[in-house]
Formats: structure tokens, C-alpha cells, sequence
């Protein structure tokens, strides 16, 4: 049974600040609703995350290269993928505090305070309506519920209606006499950069069918409720892959991303019991196959990456509008027919993962805080994040006992052998044992301590913060035994 632990989840957030992980964004001017910077340690964090994709998908599968399009795309790409006229979300306003919720954001948060039964019994009202589009019947649910708002504590609803998500701008230096002639938006997903460079990817790649193109980068969407820290944001980063294969064998890869991502997850380290599937059952219309990969975290199980069947709908969409052929010559013979399969549009299996979603899963995970027993009989207690070490933002600190007799000049000699390698950090100040605390806090797996013995054999004692054990190894040992321990 998945949990609900709001103080964790409080607690999470409240060190995400304290040690440079996670900011508010313009937080001086009081902060933007839903947008978050990333500090020291959370920007490591993340490149490592990223890193650790991208290497898995372009540098571990021969049939799969990288792109990086940009965010501002042609507005007519937008048309031909739906988002203009379907990217919308039903919206609800209180006439008294004129908030605006998202419709199922709203019944959701009333659910949280009911009992169990009651609560599922309220969602899955909420699913059938919304799968309806039956928005005089939702609206009446929340009425049923005397479901108010949180600033007025009124149920004076407006009705419901659609709500386009997608955030607009204008292109050029230039303002244009025709309202809208120079209007851009900010994308919302990346997989559209993806599929209008189908084929300039696969011909100057010399890519065969199947094959697909990964890519990072930055979305924005405008949500009207975001909520639950950087779970759910305006602007956030996706890592997604578009597989593209022969019609007929969608569903066998379709299997196979799907076994295929979760394993990607685990060997990250996480565990394998806070995962699950969840497959949809209301697919959208392109669609033949979908589910989520689910973590759970603090706050129960939710998304973090979406596996899915798409058909030939993204190419045959933009092959309409654009009047560009998006069509692949496959040369391999088909037993039925035995000739060459021919021309065809292909069709594609995507597996798109938010990138700050599994950034906070991680630093869910991770998080713990620990007492530890002392000889007395008393016990202390630590803040320890125990982030995979392969993606840790910093992997090895490097900390002279004292700042004197030659250790700073030592523990900055074997720093400076290991910083080619993997992120190090140096420190003097404070007590060895506050020194470790801190290290803990933000998740470093070795520290290296310099010593007076240090001075007599050349060697170092090494600290591992899961276990805090200790151990001396000599100098020349330490870039290699953190090296495997990272891989």
C-alpha cells in the first residue's frame, strides 16, 4: 500500500534549500509561482541524471542518436500535432477569489481529506466524467461535495471550460498589423523537434529501421495549478527518445522499452518495490498502447516516465500540413510477399521522462535522517542522502585534519590528481566531524581525510556514508577505487 508522508515530503523540500539543490526562482522578488532554479549541488545532480541517460540511450544502443532542436518551432508545427486545438486542460474559477483550478487538481486535493473509501469512490467519479467530457456533470460533483475554495471558502463556481496550456510569444523585432502573424509558442514537449527532423536524422545518420533519436531540453507548459514543489512546474526539462519501426512491430518494441526503461531506473540503484506500471486504460486517439512508470514518492505514487505506442501519427500529421514526404524506403524483404517491404511511414514507440521528476525522485529516495547509537548509550542523529553514487553531485571530498603541517598542501595534491576524473570537493574549516555531516547532507558517498599519518606512509583514511566506516588505503589507490565504485 503506497503511503502518504507530507512531512517527508516537507522535509525534503525544506533541505533541497538548505543545501543548494533546489531555489525558488526570483525568490528575492518574492518568487514566480512554479518555476525553480537549481543550485550547486541540484544542477550536478541533474546533469548527472541526464548524463546517465543520455549515455544509456546514444552511446549503449548503436541504432540510436541525438538531436537538439530548438525550442521556438514553425506555429503550423503545432497545428499539425493537435496541441492547438486539443493541449487544453477543463479549468474552473471561484467568482469570489477569481483562483483558477484545474478541474481535477481540485477534486483531487478535496479527496485527500476524506476517508479512503470515500476518496476512490470520489476519483473514480471524477475519471468517468472527465473521460466523458461530461463538464455539466463534473461541475456538479463538485458542487455534491461542497467541494470550496481555498482562498475565498466559497463554492461559487464559473463553469468549466477548456484551457489551452501552451504559452505564447511573439517572433521578431517587429511588431506585425495583423494580430497573431508573428506569434510563436514556447513548446511544450520535445518529441515534436524530434519527428519534423525525421528524415534530415535519418539520412544524414545512415540510420536503418528500427532506429531512434533521443533528446533533451526545456518545456513549458501553463499549468494553472502547479503544485507539489518541482513535481509539477511551468517550465521543466524532458529526456525523451522517439523509436521508429516497421508497422506490424510496434507492439513487440512496444514491450521491450517498456521492460527496457524500468530496468534503466533500477540500475541507477533504486529500489525495485517503490516502482510499478500503470496502464492507461482511456488512450488518446493516436494511440495504441500506453502506461506510466510510476515512483513512489513521499506524497504516493506518481508519474515519472511515459512509454508509448503512437502509430504513424506524428509523421503522417506533419507530412499532411508540411506537403513533405516523411516516408522511409525499407529494402528488407517481406517473407509474405518476398519483395523489398517498400516505402511506408513508420510508426513510432516513445518513452519520454521528466527529467525533474526523477530528479526528485532520487532526492526522495535518498533522503533520510538517522540516529546513531554512541558508546554512552546515547544517540546522535544525521541527515544523510544516499544518492546513487554513479550520479552524486560530488563524489570524493578531499578534507585535511588541520590546517597546518603540510595537510592542506597534501590533500590539495590529491585533489588535483582526482579532479580530471569526477567532481571533488576541498575543505578545512570546522571539526573532521561537522565536516562529515555536511558531506552527508549533500549526499557525497567517499570522503578522504589527510592526516599527520598521512605524512609518514602516504596513506589516507577513507569514509563511506552509507556505513560511515572507515579504513586507511594508500594515496595512489584513491582515484581507482572511487572510479569503480562510481561506475
Amino acid at each position: 500500500m503506497a503511503t502518504n508522508d507530507n512531512n517527508k515530503f516537507q522535509a525534503v523540500i525544506a533541505h533541497a534549500k538548505e543545501y543548494g539543490f533546489v531555489f525558488q526562482s526570483s525568490e528575492i522578488y518574492d518568487g514566480l509561482s512554479a518555476v525553480y532554479d537549481y543550485g550547486p549541488w541540484g544542477s550536478e545532480l541533474k546533469k548527472n541524471i541526464r548524463d546517465y541517460w543520455w549515455k544509456s540511450m546514444t552511446q549503449l544502443h548503436e541504432n540510436i542518436v541525438g538531436i537538439d532542436a530548438a525550442i521556438f518551432m514553425h506555429p503550423t508545427t503545432w497545428k499539425a500535432s493537435g496541441h492547438v486545438d486539443n493541449f487544453s486542460d477543463p479549468m474552473i474559477d471561484n467568482k469570489d477569489s477569481k483562483k483558477r483550478y484545474r478541474v481535477d487538481h481540485l477534486i483531487e486535493a478535496h479527496a485527500e481529506t476524506l476517508p479512503k473509501e470515500d476518496a476512490e469512490s470520489l476519483l473514480a467519479s471524477m475519471d468517468r466524467l472527465l473521460s466523458g467530457d461530461d463538464f455539466t456533470g463534473l461541475k456538479q460533483l463538485i458542487e455534491d461535495n461542497k467541494i470550496k475554495c481555498a482562498i475565498s471558502g466559497t463554492g461559487n463556481w464559473t463553469d468549466i471550460r477548456q484551457f489551452n496550456l501552451m504559452f505564447k510569444t511573439e517572433f521578431g523585432a517587429v511588431a506585425s498589423e495583423n494580430e497573431g502573424d508573428n506569434m510563436v509558442y514556447l513548446r511544450p514537449e520535445t518529441a515534436q523537434g524530434i519527428f519534423v527532423n525525421f528524415l534530415n536524422v535519418q539520412k544524414t545518420a545512415r540510420m536503418k529501421i528500427p532506429f531512434g533519436i533521443a533528446q533533451t531540453g526545456k518545456a513549458f507548459r501553463n499549468e494553472i495549478v502547479a503544485r507539489q514543489f518541482i513535481f509539477r512546474m511551468r517550465e521543466f526539462e524532458q529526456m525523451e527518445m522517439q523509436f521508429f519501426v516497421r508497422p506490424g512491430t510496434e507492439g513487440e518494441w512496444y514491450k521491450y522499452w517498456k521492460q527496457e526503461r524500468l530496468q534503466w531506473h533500477l540500475s541507477l540503484g533504486m529500489p525495485a518495490e517503490k516502482y510499478r506500471y500503470h496502464d492507461h486504460v482511456k488512450l488518446a486517439h493516436y494511440a495504441k498502447e500506453a502506461c506510466d512508470i510510476e515512483f513512489e514518492f513521499p506524497i504516493g505514487f506518481k508519474e515519472v516516465e511515459g512509454i508509448h505506442s503512437r502509430g504513424d501519427f506524428d509523421l503522417s500529421q506533419h507530412q499532411l500540413y508540411s506537403k513533405k514526404k516523411l516516408q522511409y524506403y525499407d529494402n528488407d524483404i517481406d517473407a509474405a510477399t518476398g519483395k523489398p517491404y517498400g516505402n511506408y511511414v513508420p510508426y513510432v514507440v516513445e518513452t519520454s521522462i521528466g527529467l525533474d521528476r526523477m530528479f526528485l525522485s532520487v532526492l526522495s529516495n535518498a533522503y533520510e535522517e538517522e540516529a546513531i547509537p554512541k558508546e554512552d548509550g546515547s544517540s546522535d542523529s544525521r541527515t544523510v542522502l544516499r544518492i546513487p553514487a554513479k550520479i552524486a553531485p560530488v563524489k570524493l571530498a578531499i578534507l585535511p585534519l588541520t590546517k597546518k603541517d603540510g595537510l592542506p598542501e597534501i590533500a590539495r595534491d590529491i585533489m588535483r590528481n582526482c579532479q580530471d576524473e569526477f567532481y571533488c570537493f576541498y575543505e578545512e574549516k570546522d571539526t573532521i566531524g561537522k565536516r562529515y555531516r555536511r558531506m552527508d547532507a549533500i549526499g557525497t558517498p567517499f570522503c578522504i581525510t589527510v592526516d599527520h599519518q598521512t605524512k609518514e606512509d602516504n596513506t589516507v583514511t577513507i569514509r563511506y556514508r552509507d556505513t560511515m566506516t572507515q579504513e586507511r588505503l594508500p594515496i595512489d589507490k584513491v582515484k581507482e577505487l572511487v572510479k569503480e565504485k562510481i561506475r
